[in-house]
């Protein structure tokens, strides 16, 4: 009988407590992140400590414990859902005598995963060599050693300033090259927004139902799955609304709690088109007890790559899990504040059609005011609530 193969690697995760309010929140979205990655999941191993060891994070006994779960599970890696330092990695690898990771790293890996176009894969790729930079430490002594010997001399470098110098040269090519991409991306939303259309980029927490949304909305056909990051590449189509024409819906990479800040900088070319948007769709899971964090996540995103004044239409999706009906909530002005709905049901879709269509229209006749003369004035812009607590 042939022997049936795996080709998962089996891992360990750790999650210790430091005080959190929401530690089973950050358990599930670690599983759900390390099923994204192809792993699978054979021990958790938990504990509480007031503060991080400096050497290895976790503290000799909870070591020697996370070990004991290795050896008895034959795990190939340890996940920390937290961040490591360069230091630690190394002491937990040398303790444990497997592969360590830590949340970053999970991230970054999920992303390598999941980029599809030529420029994701430019953009994973800076994020990683930035991030594998700060693991060049002078702990490496093997690296620092000074070659020597006939045939074996070096130009006056240590092999550790070598790999520097190289990630340098390559993370500086990488950087022009999306520079460009970034140019070319700028003026094609320059000749877009010389239009009236309406310009709408979805966001929202990893996982909030964006690309099901966008996929009923526009049948575009972009994956879709029950997984963290299952889009990276951003995806751009036209929706036709009754009564207010056409207008650009753009489909992007989801948020989540403690993003790498190698990754936001990395795949900026690709968020800039969230902070030119007219109006942000801010799918929220309606049915997730932590959608108030993660609303507040989304949030210190959006602001750190400058699209905190861009208004919001809050879409509270997954009502088929909560049992509410759909409905369209107003401010006291009458504004569109929020649409509650299901993507993947259907059930209020058409709302958030008519909220979009509205929107249309008022940009329309904002633009043709202005146009015509009109003088500028708060009353004549296109505000919407972006107040997006659930």
């Amino acid at each position: 009988m042939a022997e049936r193969v795996s080709y998962e690697e089996r891992a360990v995760i750790v999650q210790l407590d430091f005080g959190c309010q929401d530690l089973n929140e950050q358990l599930e979205e670690v599983r759900l992140l390390t099923g994204s990655a192809g792993a699978e999941i054979c021990a958790v191993v938990q504990g509480r400590r007031h503060s991080p060891d400096a050497a290895t994070f976790a503290g000799k006994g909870k070591v020697q414990e996370v070990a004991a779960e290795v050896a008895a599970h034959e795990a190939d890696l340890v996940i920390f859902n937290h961040e490591l330092s360069a230091g630690q990695e190394r002491n937990l690898e040398r303790a444990l005598q497997c592969r360590v990771i830590d949340r970053t790293s999970l991230i970054l890996d999920i992303f390598a995963q999941r980029a599809q176009s030529s420029e994701g894969k430019l953009q994973v790729e800076l994020a990683q060599l930035e991030h594998l930079a700060t693991r060049l430490v002078r702990g490496w002594t093997h690296l620092e050693r000074q070659k020597g010997g006939i045939g074996l001399r070096g130009p006056g470098e240590t092999q550790l300033e070598t790999d520097r110098r190289l990630l340098g040269i390559r993370v500086k090519l990488l950087k022009a090259r999306l520079s460009r991409l970034e140019r070319q991306r700028g003026v094609q939303r320059k000749a877009r927004g010389r239009g009236e259309l309406l310009n709408v980029s979805l966001v929202g927490y990893t996982n909030a139902g964006k690309s099901t949304l966008f996929n009923a909305l526009t049948h575009a056909g972009v994956f879709a799955a029950d997984q963290l990051f299952a889009t990276l590449d951003t995806t751009t189509r036209k929706l036709w609304l009754p009564d207010a024409g056409h207008i650009v819906l753009s489909d992007t990479v989801g948020f989540i709690r403690d993003l790498p800040h190698s990754l936001v900088a990395a795949f900026h070319a690709t968020l800039e088109a969230t902070a030119e948007a007219d109006v942000l769709l801010h799918v929220v899971d309606s049915a997730s007890s932590a959608r108030a964090d993660q609303v507040a996540d989304v949030n210190k995103v959006l602001a750190e790559i400058g699209a905190a004044a861009v208004p919001q239409l809050v879409v509270l999706n997954k009502l088929d899990l909560t049992g509410l009906p759909p409905a369209v909530e107003r401010d006291e002005y009458g504004r569109i504040s929020r649409v509650r709905l299901s993507a993947r049901c259907g059930d209020g879709l058409p709302l958030l059609r008519e909220a979009l269509a509205e929107m249309a229209l008022a940009k329309t006749a904002n633009l043709r005011e202005r146009s015509s003369g009109a003088v500028d004035s708060p009353d004549n812009d296109m505000v919407f609530d972006s107040d997006c607590s659930p």
